[in-house]
């Protein structure tokens, strides 16, 4: 009887790895997304989450992923329930699931208060990750939807990290960065600018791995 208490006692005696991070993957689909740029967003986020370096990072967080696809008015839905990612074949499933993701909503405004508010919402399923992070997408400012300025305040409130890709028309200056910067993300968040959605697979890997490859502690 001793010997067969033993493997579950040492299982015990193991330390328990927490969640460390609960990020919610936030896809603009607004009117300015066309179909060919939607399935360039789906797959750079594929991709980047089938990234090794990344693999590596949210299985040791024992990471907690959700996707939301937001656009106008009332147009947001989350589209990929959170997940734990405690093995490579977890990570590796959501990535696959994430490339075949059917759009939402398509031909909407822009409402990105919505958007922040309806992910703030969704971090009550994962109250044990010990940082919280909405990472969110867009090619356009605000044109729907309550104000930005309450919601992006009410996240940093809860301790939510607010980050952004800018998804900039090639050849222009940096409106939709700069609007991000001031309106979007969180004093301790950041942007980082892909130029055209072709840039985006690059931008959305980067600021991933900016993400869950902080030091645990």
């Amino acid at each position: 009887m001793q010997r067969a208490l033993l493997p579950a006692l040492l299982l015990l005696s193991q330390p328990v790895l927490a969640c460390d991070l609960a990020l919610v993957l936030t896809i603009d689909v607004s009117g300015s997304i066309d179909r060919g740029e939607y399935r360039l967003q789906v797959q750079g986020l594929a991709d980047a989450l089938a990234d090794p370096e990344i693999a590596d990072a949210l299985v040791l967080g024992q990471v907690a992923l959700a996707v939301v696809e937001w656009s106008g008015t009332g147009q947001q839905n989350l589209s990929m329930p959170w997940r734990r990612m405690l093995s490579y074949e977890e990570v590796a499933d959501f990535s696959d699931r994430a490339r075949d993701l059917k759009r939402a909503y398509s031909g909407s405004d822009t409402a990105v208060g919505e958007a922040i508010a309806f992910s703030v919402q969704q971090f009550a399923a994962v109250s044990d990750c010990r940082r919280k992070v909405i990472d969110i997408s867009g090619d356009g400012p605000q044109n729907a939807g309550f104000p930005l300025a309450p919601e992006r305040t009410g996240a940093e409130a809860a301790g939510i990290e607010i980050n952004a890709v800018a998804i900039e028309d090639i050849g222009q200056a940096t409106p939709i960065t700069e609007f991000y910067r001031r309106y979007v993300v969180t004093r301790n968040g950041f942007v980082l600018t892909a130029r055209g959605l072709e840039d985006y697979p690059r931008a959305i890997r980067a600021k991933i791995l900016r993400e869950v490859a902080r030091p645990l502690g």
